[in-house]
């Protein structure tokens, strides 16, 4: 996944400005893309503005320097179309950033891409979780360096190992029910009490 991505999903959402993406980036962006520095968002949209994939106007600021503010453009749309539509390969580490800013895009924009997408997440979690749930853990120890505990260090990878299994059922849960929202078309809330 590149930042293109991630900028492209935030841009067809609405207009944003450089600073914008930064902040959102720093904050709710760091669960979907991390260590990115300011100057890489810079750099991307001015990629994706070369491209045709964003364009901008200028928002003139009292006492601050003019903003720019990009939207996507047709061009722009068609790369994140493309981008949700091809083939999505599941990394090995459960609830990776490519498949959260995919699932993202994909959910608002194609449902049948959606449904694609976590089944193909959820078979391959299903895989590994059945190649690698009861393989031999065993710890073995020849001349471990003076100080390292044996009997601690079994306990410390017992511990991650069972909080690796207890997440990885909770990922693959998450996945089983968002599946079957996206297969009944249930994933928009309730709003008619809202609207009254």
């Amino acid at each position: 996944m590149k930042l293109e991505h991630v900028l492209l999903r935030l841009l067809a959402a609405r207009p944003y400005s450089g600073y914008d993406l930064r902040k959102w980036l720093s904050a709710e962006g760091q669960f979907v893309s991390s260590r990115i520095h300011h100057s890489q968002v810079y750099r991307a949209l001015a990629r994706m503005e070369n491209s045709g994939w964003v364009e901008f106007r200028v928002d003139p600021r009292e006492r601050r320097p003019d903003a720019k503010v990009y939207r996507l453009t047709d061009t722009g749309r068609a790369a994140l179309l493309e981008w949700i539509h091809s083939p999505y390969e599941p990394t090995s580490r459960f609830a990776d950033p490519d498949f959260t800013n995919r699932f993202l895009a994909t959910v608002a924009l194609d449902r049948q891409a959606a449904i694609r997408l976590v089944t193909t997440e959820l078979d391959y979690r299903r895989n590994q979780v059945a190649k690698n749930r009861h393989r031999d853990r065993t710890l073995l120890f020849e001349n471990p360096v003076p100080g390292l505990d044996p009997v601690r260090h079994r306990v410390a990878a017992d511990l991650v190992h069972r909080w690796g299994a207890d997440a990885v059922d909770r990922w693959q849960a998450w996945l089983e029910d968002v599946l079957r929202q996206l297969e009944d078309d249930d994933l928009a809330p309730d709003t008619s009490e809202e609207q009254t």
